[in-house]
């Protein structure tokens, strides 16, 4: 499911609430603010009998300001991908996100977790912006491939580029 509203707290406790009231049980989840709104998305595994009740209380969060959209998992098996984690860093422009995800699309990578930020630089003031992504590769991908391509893009950029860990196998 996904969530959005105000930020306030209690919000990821009237999520929880609905969720055990109705024999589910949180699996996974990755929630923030940002700019005074609360966003998040979660999975959770709940008994196909009470999934009609579940679905009428999760409306019921609409009346404090939540937006909540649920949705099957219907995630079919695949063979376990190639991950690779990137970070980036440079003076704030336009355009950094889009090349640099440009490329990934073009190598078929799937966005797996992606946080950006802008920062101040400590001796400039100048803006900088960060980010971290972790990618799932094709098995049939060219990692190689992929890290040159983007450390062109990042020389052309002028940003720095790092990988935090070589790409390889997840485990199943």
């Amino acid at each position: 499911m996904t969530v959005i509203g105000p930020d306030r707290p209690g919000l990821v406790d009237a999520l929880a609430t609905v969720i055990a009231e109705h024999g589910g049980n949180w699996l996974d989840s990755r929630m923030c603010r940002l700019a005074g709104q609360f966003a998040g998305i979660l999975r959770a595994d709940v008994p196909s009998d009470h999934q009609p009740r579940i679905l009428e209380a999760l409306k019921r969060l609409e009346n404090q300001g939540m937006s909540v959209h649920v949705a099957a998992d219907a995630t079919p098996p695949r063979p376990a991908p190639v991950t690779l984690e990137i970070g980036f860093i440079g003076h704030d422009q336009p355009g950094i996100v889009r090349q640099i995800f440009h490329a990934l699309a073009r190598h078929g990578a799937n966005v797996e977790d992606l946080t950006t930020q802008q920062t101040s630089a400590p001796m400039t003031g100048d803006r900088l912006f960060h980010a971290r992504a972790v990618v799932s590769l094709p098995p049939d991908a060219n990692p190689q491939a992929l890290r040159d391509e983007l450390e062109a893009i990042a020389a052309d950029l002028m940003v720095d580029l790092s990988f935090g860990k070589e790409p390889e196998a997840a485990e199943a």
